[in-house]
């Protein structure tokens, strides 16, 4: 709670590599990511709420219970690690991220890559301490990985072609719609309805016209 409380994002990040536990609470039954919160440590909120321990994700490199295959190639973990600890949550960052990485950016390896986020989601939101904010970011990721796989089976532009898509603005006044109906969309199809944080994005935008 100390490097959270003080401002530190490398210590923090240091302890969480470390073993660090994030759902640990202190005397008076606070994480350390409410307590950087209250006292204004806005950007360690951001660094606790984005780690994700490289061995979770390890743990879908091997084969479990009658999978004679493991659900992620190993050559796979370290790319898709980089992608869900990142804090920049912007579509095309995420877009970008993909295509700079050879073995990430085709068909077959972003089925698998989205198949083992959706687990994740899924076990996020059923494990006792549930984490509505990593379950959607996990689903969000997956959407994203979703909508890559269909610019490159229909696009001769591929990942490019989502990039400009992405980007593009509305003539009236440069609005990226593209953009914005893939997060809106993306929320709407995020499984757990009764999540309070789909709720909160839900009544935030819901009145909100494109």
């Amino acid at each position: 709670i100390f490097p959270a409380n003080s401002g530190n994002k490398e210590i923090t990040w240091m302890m969480l590599e470390a073993g660090a536990e994030t759902d640990v609470v202190n005397s008076v039954g606070r994480t350390a990511a409410q307590m950087a919160a209250f006292v204004g440590q806005h950007d360690c909120v951001t660094v606790i709420n984005n780690f994700f321990p490289r061995e979770r994700l390890d743990y879908y490199t091997k084969p479990q219970g009658l999978d004679k295959e493991p659900k992620l190639p190993v050559k796979l973990a370290g790319p898709l690690h980089k992608i869900i600890t990142t804090t920049n949550m912007h579509p095309v960052k995420i877009v970008l991220l993909v295509k700079e990485n050879p073995l990430l950016a085709e068909i077959e390896a972003l089925q698998k890559c989205y198949r083992v986020l959706d687990l994740i989601c899924e076990k996020c939101m059923k494990q006792k301490d549930m984490n509505e904010v990593l379950a959607m970011k996990m689903h969000y990721i997956s959407c994203i990985f979703q909508k890559c796989i269909t610019f490159l089976k229909e696009r001769e532009d591929k990942l490019d072609g989502f990039i400009k898509s992405l980007l593009k603005g509305r003539e009236k006044d440069g609005f990226p719609v593209y953009q914005e109906k893939l997060i809106r969309e993306s929320i709407r199809k995020f499984p757990y309805c009764e999540a309070t944080l789909l709720q909160q994005l839900v009544r935030s935008i819901a009145p909100v016209e494109i």
